[in-house]
């Protein structure tokens, strides 16, 4: 403790807990697309490693879905089939996410100013809107194109192709989704989290596409543009979760159970009076908490700093990608 009766105490560490998530339908649904703070992962990273894991996937993915998206830009052609082109536009929306997603990754690197002195982290959630705007827009044209499919006859050829198409897809952008996932629950990164649904949903379009070349088969083409709308629906579906993440984070919101587990952990610490404050926020995938403790007033600074330390300890152990954690001590009373 200062005379002034504060003392602040900053370490980086690295984290990992676990966590047990509901096992109904919808919870297991929920928990695929919405990033959790207290996900458990193999290894968890943070600080630079955890940006450098990030670009790492960011760049593998892309080469991978660009890969997929242009095979299939050919086959849309010789085809003409609007499933197989929604699921196309959807994956090279992926393409115009993931590069400013990469610039972000970048831009988190670059030290503080005195204009931006807590960084430029928060780019990578700034991001996560973006991704979202492209979503709809992918949406969108889906619904067009498939309106108009509805509205005017066009014969669908190469139903072959399209098939195999579909079949290349799913395996493609569920290859991308578990790669890009699993990197962005290790890092805590809720923009990479979902991108990787992104390309989980294009995993599922690419299925619509295998039953609609099915359908055209048996004598039923219009099954195509229906299979389309209900692309775009799913779509709309993955963009309001991945917004209530994104936007949750651009609040300072975190999962509901953090903070408390934060308090906790705190008092349980021998020394320590009370939890006065408690507080966690992210700065893109990196995890900050701020708390205020009342101590013995007859403690002295030697004796305050040593409870502090033993805090930061707990809170760190009980919170999984924290990366900055500032503990004040104050005198109780």
């Amino acid at each position: 403790m200062s005379d002034e009766g504060d003392h602040r105490h900053d370490h980086d560490h690295d984290l990992s807990d676990e966590h047990d998530h509901g096992h109904s339908v919808w919870g297991r649904l929920k928990h695929a697309v919405v990033p959790h703070s207290h996900d458990h992962v193999d290894s968890v990273l943070i600080g630079e490693e955890a940006r450098a894991h990030g670009i790492r996937t960011a760049w593998v993915s892309l080469v991978v879905m660009a890969a997929t998206a242009l095979g299939q830009v050919f086959i849309v052609v010789l085809s003409g089939s609007v499933a197989l082109l929604a699921d196309t536009v959807h994956n090279l929306g992926h393409l115009a996410t993931t590069v400013p997603l990469l610039m972000a990754f970048q831009l988190a690197a670059k030290a503080p100013t005195e204009r931006y002195s807590y960084g430029f982290r928060r780019a990578e959630d700034v991001v996560g809107l973006l991704i979202a705007g492209v979503i709809a827009l992918s949406a969108a044209l889906i619904i067009w194109e498939s309106v108009q499919a509805l509205t005017h006859e066009r014969e669908l050829t190469h139903l072959g192709w399209v098939f195999v198409a579909g079949v290349v897809g799913f395996v493609g952008n569920e290859l991308v989704a578990i790669y890009r996932i699993r990197a962005g629950r290790r890092i805590g990164s809720a923009a990479l989290v979902a991108e990787g649904n992104h390309a989980r949903a294009d995993g599922l379009t690419s299925l619509a596409v295998i039953v609609g070349a099915i359908a055209a088969w048996f004598g039923y083409p219009e099954w195509d543009a229906i299979i389309g709308l209900v692309i775009a629906a799913m779509i709309i579906w993955i963009l309001i979760l991945s917004l209530r993440s994104v936007i949750r984070r651009l609040m300072d919101g975190v999962d509901a159970g953090v903070v408390p587990g934060m308090a906790h952990a705190a008092s349980s610490v021998a020394g320590v009076r009370a939890v006065d404050t408690a507080r966690a926020r992210w700065s893109g995938h990196t995890l900050q908490a701020e708390l205020a403790i009342a101590v013995d007033p007859t403690f002295t600074v030697a004796q305050g700093h040593r409870v502090a330390v033993e805090v930061e300890r707990a809170v760190r152990e009980a919170t999984p990608h924290l990366a900055e954690a500032t503990v004040v001590v104050l005198p109780g009373i």
